[in-house]
């Protein structure tokens, strides 16, 4: 069950099942989305030096990208979180409910980065995260969540040729291969939501 604690202004809304309350991102957005192992929030300041202990890690980042350092991490979070006001979504910081370890950042978001592939599902995980289901609990949950509350009709994503998992996780949650784009030397995917 996923239930959704969204914020507006000082206001809060809260939905303990799918479709007890519509919600639009035009101006609301997201404080907290829960899964069954997950929080999934916006990043703060404080989340950042958890997050670059593995964003800026380059065997666990060697398949994506690598923040070179603390400052360019918090650049692109940062960054990020500001599209989160514009567009309504963002790449969430994922905590294990259980611990509250920062353990991965992801979701949707449109790359202020490399722009022109339109909004994007991507995840970020913390080498202690692999091999668990947590991507796929934290991709559902982006689904849900742009299904539920975005206006978004497709997405993309990519994984690099070699990072069998993030394809297989992608192609078992009905993403359809788009062709190999050499300028990244990642593999394209793309869903209708």
């Amino acid at each position: 069950m996923i239930w959704k604690t969204l914020a507006r202004r000082s206001r809060t809304v809260q939905a303990t099942s799918p479709g007890t309350a519509h919600l639009h991102t035009d101006r609301l957005h997201t404080d907290r989305l829960h899964t069954d192992r997950l929080d999934l929030s916006a990043a703060r300041l404080a989340d950042i030096p958890d997050l670059y202990a593995f964003l800026g890690d380059r065997n666990a980042m060697r398949f994506t990208q690598c923040d070179e350092s603390f400052a360019a991490c918090r650049k692109r979070v940062l960054v990020h979180e500001w599209f989160r006001r514009r567009d309504g979504f963002a790449p969430w910081v994922v905590r294990l409910r259980e611990t509250n370890d920062i353990i991965g950042w992801g979701g949707l978001y449109n790359d202020p980065f490399d722009p022109g592939w339109g909004p994007e599902l991507g995840y970020y995980l913390a080498p202690m995260a692999w091999g668990k289901g947590i991507g796929r609990e934290l991709a559902n949950a982006a689904l849900k969540y742009g299904r539920e509350n975005t206006s978004i009709k497709s997405l993309t994503a990519f994984a690099h040729p070699d990072n069998v998992p993030s394809r297989k996780l992608l192609l078992g949650l009905g993403f359809e291969p788009a062709g190999f784009v050499k300028a990244m030397n990642r593999n394209r995917f793309t869903f209708l939501l």
